[in-house]
């Protein structure tokens, strides 16, 4: 089973990418971030035609998320309990796959800049709201694989110069324990379980010619709990969709469970 993640940027600017993308690659479940549509401008037929049922949680212009799945899902929560703020930041589903129900739980966390700010606070009160959240999951022995647009950079392999990035709100030391803490909790960053010390990354700016330089970020996770890691199979960084016209900054991660 393949399972995608992608920060689409605007599900509607992007939405021939989109396709495109899932025609080639055909994902048998798509997380989806930062689609900047209400329910009634997703796209769901043009989606549909291609085999996919949609599920989103979004809000005009900002944020959303979105799962899209071959088969239909019956189990939708789009609440994150004590965000009273409710940005439609997080949508989680139930699948089985052969003998295991497995949670999967779309994330698109707030970027939190310029730091020092409002701004900058959400993320941290939204991160903990979440790490309370996953934990109760973890003692209650619930197989969990969390994936989407974490805006965090877990260490310096992850960026093209950490240095850049020190007083940044993706690579703040106070933010980059909080995803550890998630690590400590019982999850396991699944590029890092496979990759080990290879350096590639998930987003590029516009801005720069980033993607040109390949000036990037490794800021799309895929987090799993220890008692499903052994359905871990492969995880890949797909950079096609980077490189396509209009793209999104960001480009799919692919996980594959068996």
């Amino acid at each position: 089973m393949k399972i995608s993640s992608w920060n689409v940027n605007s599900i509607r600017a992007r939405i021939d990418n989109v396709k495109d993308y899932l025609e080639s690659t055909s994902p048998d479940v798509v997380l989806l971030q930062e689609i900047k549509a209400e329910e009634k401008n997703f796209p769901y037929e043009e989606l549909n035609k291609i085999g996919y049922h949609s599920y989103i949680s979004g809000q005009k212009s900002y944020n959303g998320v979105a799962i899209l799945s071959k088969k239909k899902l019956d189990k939708i929560n789009r609440l994150l309990p004590g965000d009273n703020i409710k940005q439609a930041r997080i949508i989680s589903t139930e699948i089985k796959i052969k003998s295991k129900v497995i949670e999967f739980i779309n994330i698109y966390v707030p970027n939190g800049n310029p730091v020092d700010t409002d701004k900058y606070e959400y993320k941290i009160k939204w991160i903990d709201l979440f790490i309370k959240e996953i934990n109760k999951k973890l003692n209650k022995d619930i197989n969990i694989v969390i994936g989407g647009d974490f805006n965090i950079i877990p260490d310096d392999i992850d960026a093209y110069d950490s240095k850049r990035y020190l007083n940044d709100a993706l690579f703040r030391l106070e933010i980059r324990k909080k995803y550890r803490t998630l690590i400590n909790m019982g999850l396991v960053d699944a590029y890092r379980h496979i990759k080990k010390n290879k350096q590639e990354y998930t987003f590029w700016d516009y801005m720069a010619g980033s993607w040109q330089k390949n000036y990037g970020l490794r800021i799309d996770h895929f987090l799993v709990s220890n008692n499903i890691l052994e359905n871990i199979k492969n995880i890949n960084i797909n950079k096609k969709p980077r490189s396509k016209n209009k793209p999104s900054d960001h480009t799919p991660v692919e996980l594959e469970i068996s």
